[in-house]
């Protein structure tokens, strides 16, 4: 059975340092209507999702979403599934990649709630330019999942034979395709850079996903030596040579997806976009509990089956040497970590004066804009486009002394591959009035002077100072942190260099009761910190006493007593430490640990000061994280032994966002599987 998508068109190759695509950053596009959720995956091999992006796809999996996942490589490496304790057996790339997809196809089967050989529907599908996918198809009630295999040659086994790292940089080459054993592909095709960039558009443009998860196109620089061993990794870089070009064609087909919709149609393509960590997670601290590292192993093992198994699949049943319990003693330990390449609240969230809820996130790789239809409603109106694409997924937000709204994002500002320019920099919306319309998007630079280390940067953050200064903040390629100001006047000054230790990104800006900003971010041992002496004063690192090795990016907010609160997870533990910070001096919270007990979850946790009491006095702290399941879960800990009620749909892409509205309630706000914000105002209840 064949089925064919239509063919999406490429555009012309963007000259140094323009947008990836012809479309104007500072035009303003409608967006497609909303439409139900779907799950989007461009992975380079077999397993990358679930070693990297679970339990991400298995929440969405377990809510109804349906997944599609595309594999761009076939897997076949050097043609030998080698089970553990037997003897090696001969190189079969073909065979090899047809018992990986067996693999991959137990594991969706179990995920999707099957027994683990249920048959699958396999058919062909042609896209462009020759190239013809496997395509195979489950589903379980409201659970389904395609997957797709592109199947190019990995080119490993000789320094000669070339690979899709060469298919991305190299101009003019092209790749075989692996016609995997049983497939219903029969024949191999040639593919060039043109012919992958048009595939995963028509793809895109097919399923009209409301959620794309790629892998990381701009890995951490490595070092390896005696102490980082290389292992798995590419050359000079912290992942496989493979993870960072499926990375960024997915990036260039989405450019192209959304560019040609826009001159389709004049609108936009509606969804999100994450990314996540590759090798990243084998050189800092494991960020997950053991539990969910358990339940992510559980769909690992059935990818890795086992040749004594009977699943109908003539060139075996798994990926062999991830079976048998392999993923959780591999010292690597990618199985332990799920990290975002790009992370931040999503979506960035204002309180209006009238009341009414404001978010600004990242749609269609474009900046956009939600308003509330009323205060209260948590009804929103149509998004509004802003413009500035492509972005990464993570938004900053400030309002300034006047009032003005202002975003910062990290664009892919090329994307050219085949020797072109790929180049990244920090770019700036901003109203010309308090609530007035904005300006054009412009330029900040990149902390960075060489294009390749400016591609390893993190997503810009930023904070308002009551003197009327601009505090921006980035992680470099070097992994510490710089800065930018603007003055009162509206000038910007150069970028700097703050000093201090490796952090990860995913940094915590925040005032102090003197007004001074603080910065805080998560080091390999420790959470580093950087501050003023005083107000207007040049930032610099001040190093805090007794912060536990964190394993999540820390949380800071004003509490009601001055000080700094600080909140993050230890690693593999995932225990909550919330700290208090007075100067370059840390302590524990003034709750005793067991007011905390039961507050489990995983994940990113986001503090704030929660509304003070009607009847006066001091005010707690609240707790945001996520539930083992994926929905989110919230704490005020001045009533620990209080349970605030759950919204039912309350399952964030992301990490959602923790504010004040007008009314001094709280308010979560955060995106769904649909690309659509949802608003939360917590509710407590006595516990029976």
């Amino acid at each position: 059975m064949s089925t064919t998508a239509a063919a999406v068109g490429c555009t012309s190759t963007p000259s140094a340092g323009a947008p990836v695509t012809s479309a104007d950053p500072n035009a303003v596009q409608a967006y497609r209507p909303g439409a139900g959720p779907l799950l989007f995956q461009v992975l380079a091999h077999p397993d990358d999702d679930l070693y990297f992006m679970n339990p991400d796809t298995l929440h969405a999996l377990q809510a109804g979403v349906p997944v599609v996942s595309v594999y761009v490589t076939a897997g076949e490496s050097v043609g030998v599934n080698h089970a553990p304790h037997t003897p090696k057996p001969k190189p079969d790339r073909q065979a090899y990649s047809s018992s990986r997809h067996q693999g991959l196809r137990q594991a969706y089967a179990t995920m999707l709630g099957l027994d683990k050989f249920t048959p699958w529907h396999h058919s062909a599908l042609s896209l462009t330019g020759g190239l013809t996918v496997e395509l195979d198809q489950l589903s379980n009630g409201d659970r389904k999942a395609d997957l797709v295999f592109v199947n190019l040659s990995m080119g490993e086994g000789s320094p000669h034979m070339l690979g899709l790292p060469h298919l991305w940089a190299v101009p003019g080459i092209t790749l075989d395709t692996v016609v995997a054993t049983g497939s219903p592909v029969r024949a191999s095709t040639k593919v060039s850079h043109r012919t992958l960039v048009d595939s995963l558009a028509a793809l895109l443009e097919r399923y009209r996903p409301t959620l794309v998860q790629t892998l990381d196109p701009d890995p951490d620089i490595q070092v390896h030596d005696a102490a980082h061993h290389q292992d798995s990794d590419q050359v000079g870089y912290s992942d496989h040579r493979d993870h960072t070009p499926a990375a960024l064609f997915a990036w260039k087909a989405l450019a192209q997806w959304v560019d040609d919709s826009a001159k389709a149609d004049g609108k936009v393509p509606r969804f999100a976009a994450t990314s996540y960590r590759g090798y990243y997670n084998q050189r800092w601290p494991r960020n997950l509990p053991q539990s969910v590292v358990r339940q992510k192993n559980e769909y690992l093992l059935p990818y890795g089956g086992d040749p004594g198994w009977d699943c109908g699949n003539t060139s075996g049943c798994g990926d062999y040497g991830v079976g048998q319990n392999t993923p959780l003693t591999n010292p690597k330990g990618w199985v332990r970590s799920t990290h975002y390449r790009y992370p931040g609240a999503r979506p960035a969230t204002f309180a209006g004066a009238d009341g009414r809820l404001e978010a600004f996130s990242v749609l269609g790789t474009r900046a956009v804009r939600w308003q509330e239809s009323g205060p209260g409603s948590a009804r929103w109106g149509d998004p509004l486009d802003l413009g500035g694409g492509p972005l990464a997924p993570a938004l900053a937000a400030v309002k300034d002394s006047t009032g003005r709204r202002l975003l910062f994002a990290l664009r892919f500002s090329s994307l050219e591959g085949q020797g072109g320019h790929n180049a990244r920099e920090i770019v700036l919306l901003e109203q010309s009035a308090p609530d007035g319309p904005y300006r054009a998007w412009t330029g900040m630079g990149n902390p960075e002077h060489d294009e390749d280390r400016g591609r390893r940067i993190g997503c810009p953050v930023a904070i308002a100072t009551p003197d009327g200064r601009i505090h921006l903040f980035a992680r470099s390629a070097a992994r510490g942190v710089w800065t930018r100001v603007r003055e009162a006047g509206g000038t910007w000054g150069d970028w700097l260099d703050l000093g201090g230790d490796e952090v990860q990104d995913g940094l915590s800006v925040v005032l102090d009761g003197q007004a001074r900003v603080h910065v805080l971010a998560a080091g390999r041992d420790t959470v580093h910190h950087w501050t003023q002496p005083a107000p207007g004063q040049p930032m610099s690192f001040q190093a805090l006493t007794g912060m536990p090795q964190p394993g999540e990016p820390p949380s800071a907010a004003l509490a009601p007593d001055g000080t700094i609160a600080v909140a993050y997870r230890r690693p593999v533990s995932g225990e909550l430490v919330l700290r208090t910070v007075d100067g370059t001096m840390s302590r524990d919270s003034a709750l005793n640990p067991g007011q905390l007990h039961g507050y489990g979850g995983y994940a990113d946790v986001t503090v704030g000061a929660a509304p003070a009491p009607a009847g006066g006095g001091g005010g707690g702290l609240l707790l945001l994280s996520k539930e083992l399941d994926g929905t989110v879960k919230l704490l005020d800990t001045a009533h620990p032994a209080q349970q605030l009620k759950r919204p039912p749909f309350a399952l964030p892409v992301g990490t959602p966002a923790l504010l004040h509205g007008a009314d001094g309630r709280a308010y979560v706000v955060g995106l769904d599987f649909a690309a659509t914000p949802w608003v939360w105002r917590p509710e407590t209840h006595s516990p029976a």
